[in-house]
């Protein structure tokens, strides 16, 4: 193949975020592509890209941090990356050939070179949206299971709440309740999103937490009993209200914290004693720590989206230029499901 190049359309970090994110903190820029032919003796593939995924923990990687955190920071004036679905154009590697559908992390932009196709994995299941494995076949979809079967061991019976519960993870984890007859509620936050957890997701109740002037009250309302499990994807007021209603021995995943990512002052929590009083078990996670489960977690979660035991609803914007407030919007709730980017609809 001869060495050619093309334009390619980028997203790029324009500098540090303070506070809350906007789409002046980044920028959609047109550069030229790389080689559209990997240069002999490398092992690096060149991509293009079909969807990127929007995540909140991408604004994590926005903010410059003097002690390092769990994943690099962005670098401003470099493209932005994130997990995506891609086709190979060319390969030096001898796992991937032209044509290969593939997932991994990609860079915001139409295409990439990757040095180390080592991190891609190929698509198992091209017979489902190849979108899906930017969601539930992908990290959220692994991040839901792992965090509910692993950090919360649910019983049959046990009272699950969700919040965020329309959200990418937050979907996954209420239909994988159900299924192992758990008794599952979910905040949101509009009456559309609530109505999509009841009506299309089966849960057996739910609640739009805009609209509840006193949260305490609100889960009492909904859990007299008290809730077993909570997966936690807010932090905040609704963690702070969630300790007392815990039930003795509940058991928390500390999946996410969407409320706290765009203040410089992050919100105190000041129920933190009834960890003690109730035996509570709060633990965070990291999804990666659950690398080594992907392969059993794609096969099972495949059958139940072939069986139509979970439905998985996503939120597509098309094109790079709509990319950054794809990604602000995840932070206004202005999203419905999976929030993800088509770069190209090929």
């Amino acid at each position: 193949m001869a060495a050619t190049t093309v334009s390619n359309k980028r997203v790029i970090l324009k500098r540090y975020v303070t506070g809350f994110l906007s789409e002046e903190d980044m920028e959609v820029v047109t550069a030229e592509a790389p080689l559209m032919a990997v240069p002999a003796g490398s092992e690096a593939v060149v991509v293009k890209n079909l969807y990127i995924s929007c995540d909140p923990y991408m604004r994590n990687r926005m903010t410059h941090h003097e002690v390092s955190s769990y994943v690099a920071d962005y670098v401003p004036g470099e493209v932005l990356t994130n997990y995506g679905v891609m086709t190979v154009i060319s390969s030096g590697h001898p796992d991937f050939k032209a044509g290969d559908l593939v997932w991994g992390i990609t860079g915001w932009e139409e295409y990439t070179m990757i040095d180390n196709p080592e991190s891609l994995s190929k698509i198992n299941h091209p017979d489902l949206p190849l979108s899906y494995y930017t969601g539930v076949l992908g990290l959220p979809g692994l991040t839901a299971y792992a965090g509910f079967f692993e950090i919360c061991k649910p019983k049959k019976g046990d009272y699950v709440f969700i919040s965020a519960a329309s959200g990418a993870v937050g979907q996954i984890v209420g239909q994988l309740a159900k299924i192992t007859g758990c008794y599952v509620i979910g905040s949101a936050g509009s009456d559309e999103k609530v109505n999509l957890l009841k009506t299309k997701f089966g849960f057996d109740d739910a609640f739009n937490y805009k609209k509840e002037l006193d949260l305490d009250a609100a889960l009492k309302r909904y859990f007299p009993k008290g809730i077993d499990i909570y997966f936690e994807n807010v932090g905040g007021a609704i963690l702070d209200a969630v300790l007392p209603n815990m039930r003795l021995r509940g058991r928390i995943a500390a999946c996410g914290m969407i409320s706290q990512y765009n203040l410089d002052n992050p919100d105190g929590v000041h129920n933190l004693f009834y960890i003690v009083t109730k035996r509570l078990r709060m633990e965070g996670f990291l999804v990666f720590d659950y690398n080594e489960m992907y392969h059993r977690f794609e096969e099972e979660m495949a059958a139940y989206l072939k069986e139509g035991k979970i439905i998985y609803v996503e939120d597509v914007v098309v094109g790079l230029d709509a990319a950054p407030a794809a990604l602000i919007g995840l932070f206004t709730g202005r999203n419905v499901g999976k929030q993800l980017v088509a770069v190209s609809q090929e």
